[in-house]
């Protein structure tokens, strides 16, 4: 059955395994990374998929054939036309990673893309969605995405400020009145060595831009002090059913954990720039980036709320032992009325492909213009480097050598590391607490897409996963 898995013009090759339904291309020319969680591919041929459904061969093809339409669209820059392949004897490399993550069990299942000039030259999964039920994982198996919501949120705002519904230099309080009067919390020290919070109103009003790059001060629970938690706790921020308007009156209530426009620290921006985005819009969240996001991108399977069971079935689950996610996904579940702008989506690597790939062709897909060139410009420019009056500390999450624009790190430098982190100046990324990953790189007109839901193994797969992408293109600045 080793021909199901091969398309003729697109370069797709079928690899060999026992169960599982991805495959990888390995050539175009066939030759050879949340508020929940602040709260807390054994590989195979598409014919044994199709097969274990008694699906026939024209069928097969059929399928084929779809998800590469899915996935395949115009490639990026006109630049990037001579940057170099990956090397098939290197992307075997991450295979063999991520088998061996499998085998050991420290993950349940993963699903990786590398796209390069619009058309995969990667993708396989591994593994299952979850380990209770034993289904394989596939293409089009549901991620939590956690905080890679961020991005999307961040573009539905820049959208509207983009057709001039809303303003970087609004302040928060003219759509959320409650934002008017904010106070800072200042940990001190009293007499007998006991740390006290003092209050202090804030220099200044927080901003849409604030929001947008997360120099707000609104913090998560566990970022900034023992002060923030507990001002958190006995806030009962998280109680009971809440929407968006809810949620961020209940945040608008406590103190910012630094001044405005002073720190970048995470923390639920996003949540409340949500809640902004209803307001101006006059729609649910969700129903904002549908009409003008998700049903444009074709991203039918991305959404709030999983309504179907078989929606329900297609859910990728973390190990049982990963109780930050376990306790993450009850609480999510439980509050559906949430439509949280920093880390509530799900969606699959097929549908994340598609918004990766317009962010990587400048703001357009298809035919289809999201962003305007200026605006879209904007929201991929360092706004928190040099001259801009924002601190960095230990909670600086985009990383070495990486600047932050509107919802996604964008790198300007090399970095300190000696070497370098891999990767290229100009490249655009994000991540969350549950292990999904994607990154932009223009330079060489690609993509890559690492879907997987752990919290226990995020960091150290995502600082392999991204070595051994590069390592593949033998490039790095």
């Amino acid at each position: 059955m080793a021909d199901s898995g091969t398309l003729l013009g697109h370069g797709l090759m079928s690899v060999g395994g026992a169960k599982g339904a991805c495959w990888d291309a390995v050539g175009i020319d066939a030759n050879g990374p949340n508020p929940f969680l602040a709260r807390k591919f054994s590989t195979a041929t598409m014919g044994n998929a199709f097969n274990s459904v008694g699906a026939p061969r024209a069928r097969r093809f059929a399928l084929v054939a779809a998800f590469v339409a899915h996935c395949t669209s115009a490639g990026g820059a006109a630049d990037a036309a001579d940057a170099p392949a990956p090397a098939p004897e290197k992307l075997q490399l991450i295979t063999e990673f991520f088998d061996n993550e499998i085998a050991t069990g420290k993950l349940p299942g993963v699903a990786v893309l590398i796209q390069q000039h619009g058309r995969p030259v990667y993708l396989k999964c591994f593994g299952v969605r979850d380990v209770t039920s034993q289904r394989p994982m596939t293409p089009d198996t549901i991620f939590a995405l956690h905080s890679m919501t961020k991005p999307i949120t961040s573009l539905a705002a820049m959208m509207l400020i983009d057709a001039g519904k809303l303003a970087l230099d609004d302040p928060v309080s003219k759509y959320i009145p409650t934002f008017g009067n904010m106070q800072v919390g200042l940990e001190m020290t009293d007499a007998q060595g006991e740390a006290t919070l003092k209050l202090v109103p804030a220099a200044r009003q927080v901003t849409i831009m604030d929001l947008l790059r997360h120099t707000s001060g609104i913090s998560y629970e566990y970022i900034g002090g023992e002060w923030v938690l507990k001002a958190y706790s006995q806030a009962h921020l998280f109680d009971g059913k809440f929407d968006n308007k809810e949620f961020a009156g209940r945040i608008a209530k406590l103190p910012l954990a630094r001044q405005p426009g002073t720190l970048w620290r995470y923390g639920h921006s996003t949540d409340v720039l949500g809640r902004v985005i209803e307001i101006v819009s006059g729609e649910t969240l969700y129903h904002f980036m549908k009409q003008h996001i998700l049903d444009p991108l074709d991203m039918n399977h991305s959404k709030f709320v999983l309504h179907t069971p078989e929606e329900l079935t297609r859910m990728a689950e973390p190990l049982p032992s990963d109780t930050v996610l376990v306790d993450a996904r009850r609480e999510r579940r439980a509050n559906p009325e949430w439509e949280s702008g920093g880390g509530g989506l799900v969606s699959t690597i097929t549908d994340y492909a598609r918004f990766a790939q317009m962010i990587l062709n400048g703001g357009e897909l298809d035919g289809t213009r999201y962003l305007s060139t200026s605006a879209f410009k904007d929201m991929t420019t360092d706004h928190v480097g040099p001259g801009s009056g924002v601190g960095r500390d230990y909670f600086y999450f985009p990383g070495d050598g990486f600047g932050f624009g509107y919802g996604l790190a964008v790198r300007t430098e090399p970095g300190e590391g000696k070497p370098p982190p891999p990767g290229s100046i100009g490249e655009l990324k994000w991540d969350s607490g549950s292990g999904t990953y994607f990154g932009v790189d223009p330079k060489l007109d690609m993509i890559y897409i690492l879907m997987a839901q752990t919290q226990n193994e995020r960091a150290r797969t995502r600082l392999v996963f991204k070595k051994l992408v590069y390592d593949a293109f033998a490039v790095g600045d």
